[in-house]
């Protein structure tokens, strides 16, 4: 897998959210632990970031 780092993400140090994906899967990790992944279907993955974008999900 082809791990990408958020442009929202600091040049130096972990403190970053990286994503891969093949057509069946999205994952997600820290980059401070990369054994803990959270994985996930496009279409749920697509509704998230829609319900962040709309504020329908908050954010911390």
């Amino acid at each position: 897998m082809q791990w990408h780092k958020s442009s929202f993400s600091e040049d130096s140090g972990n403190n970053c959210v990286e994503i891969a994906s093949t057509s069946a899967r999205v994952v997600l990790r820290e980059s401070d632990d990369l054994t803990r992944t959270i994985m996930t279907g496009p279409s749920v993955f697509r509704d998230l970031l829609i319900g962040i974008k709309t504020d329908v999900v908050g954010t911390r």
